[in-house]
């Protein structure tokens, strides 16, 4: 059997297999990349290949950036910062028609901007918002549509775990994909906004509006979120100049997030525990699926699938744009039906090539499927965003979270066509960076 005959047996068989069958991804991952190295090679080479990927993995100093943003976020999270951002954001707009939809919106990317997690926020969010917008009466589809898909704009925003784990898979510079993800996510979150707005145009009752806050009131609300913003502008500008690495960013990050926190004396003991406990399972969690990504790009490299695919696609007599079409329409199915992290993995070093050989910037491609691959945080069956905000608002049916997800998803659809057309949009501020 020819290695490339084994590669696509191990994806479509035995991978897909031990996804129905419940296997955590990184495992499955690790076990069909082990199996299959084996099969080509021999069990002595598959037996180093597998110890020397899981030391180049646990052992790299590159890993340390993940928890520390994690981290950040999650005290960011347990010190109440979310209730802060989304006052602020309330306060300014929520006196306009569908106003308070906006305002989570425009929460959800303040907080994704610290937070950097999409289950984080919707959890925030959900507990948040939904109570102040069904007691301005706001439509179920409105509200619980807004804040699933707000709470995606934490894979696009900086400092987004997916990017630190792209960077680290494609050996690109994770500051640059940071820069990169700021113009799409300003975009889509702009768009989202926009969709709450037409929404509202045509159903009038379903976002009422609230009441005007003065002036004095609407500055007033923004201390509270003044401390979170200088934490944001010291992570990125650090990196913008080059004054600190991704993991020292992470780390001055994480550091003075638990100083204002304590400062503001908004941060208990409890608090922090909880940050610690919940960084490490979140970053077991992370580095298991890199780590059973690697062993599986092992086996992928052996098949050279990767590679026949990468030139069998830059000899189709088709446009570029075409091919990248094509590409974008296999990132959207694949990630309504698997984790959008796992997905990424397991396929980028594939499409990756195939970006590179079409001339199109590393930067933009890694940025535009993050936004790509966010539809599938909110588009059944998998939908991980729509069943956090279903499971804590159970008094909204989860077939009417889905259903208020669907207004919102054209403004995803947008965000890639504009994004395409304006690369600029992705590559102007990495571009300007001083290295």
């Amino acid at each position: 059997m020819s290695p490339a005959a084994v590669g696509i047996i191990g994806i479509i068989g035995l991978l897909c297999v031990l996804f129905l069958l419940g296997m955590p991804v990184g495992f499955a991952m690790a076990i069909v990349g082990f199996i299959g190295f084996c099969y080509i090679i021999s069990i002595p080479a598959g037996l180093n290949m597998i110890g020397g990927a899981l030391w180049e993995t646990f052992s790299g100093y590159g890993l340390t950036v993940i928890p520390l943003f994690i981290f950040m976020g999650q005290v960011a999270f347990h010190s109440g910062v979310n209730e802060k951002l989304y006052n602020a954001a309330y306060r300014w707009v929520g006196h306009i028609r569908g106003g308070i939809a906006m305002a989570t919106v425009m929460a959800c990317a303040a907080f994704s901007a610290i937070c950097g997690s999409n289950a984080a926020t919707a959890a925030t969010m959900t507990t948040v918002a939904l109570p102040q917008m069904k007691k301005y009466h706001y439509d179920p589809l409105l509200s619980t549509g807004a804040v699933a898909c707000g709470s995606t704009l934490g894979v696009v925003i900086p400092p987004s775990v997916v990017l630190i784990v792209i960077g680290l898979s494609t050996e690109q510079s994770i500051a640059k994909l940071f820069y990169g993800g700021i113009g799409a996510g300003i975009l889509l979150s702009l768009l989202l906004i926009l969709t709450v707005y037409l929404m509202c145009l045509h159903h009038p009752e379903w976002g009422p509006t609230g009441p005007r806050a003065g002036f004095k009131e609407r500055f007033r609300s923004l201390s509270g979120a003044f401390e979170m913003l200088l934490l944001f502008l010291l992570v990125m500008l650090g990196l913008y100049f080059g004054i600190f690495t991704p993991a020292e960013a992470g780390a001055a990050g994480s550091f003075f997030a638990v100083l204002i926190s304590v400062l503001q004396k908004r941060l208990t003991w409890k608090g922090f525990t909880a940050s610690v406990t919940d960084t490490l399972r979140i970053s077991c969690m992370v580095i298991t699926i890199v780590a059973g990504a690697m062993i599986f790009g092992k086996f992928l490299a052996v098949t050279r699938i990767p590679y026949d695919i990468a030139d069998w696609v830059a000899a189709l007599p088709i446009p570029g744009a075409a091919v990248m079409g094509i590409i974008f329409l296999i990132y959207i199915i694949g990630g309504a039906v698997m984790d959008a992290l796992a997905l990424l993995l397991i396929t980028i070093p594939i499409f990756f090539q195939v970006a590179e050989g079409l001339g199109y910037d590393p930067v933009w491609f890694a940025v535009t499927i993050t936004v790509v691959t966010t539809l599938g945080a909110v588009t059944p069956p998998v939908g991980a965003t729509t069943y956090v905000v279903g499971g804590m608002a159970p008094e909204v049916p989860l077939e009417t979270v889905f259903k208020g997800v669907t207004f919102f998803l054209p403004a995803y659809i947008l965000c890639i066509f504009i994004l395409m057309l304006f690369p600029g949009i992705v590559t102007w501020l990495p571009g300007l960076m001083r290295y």
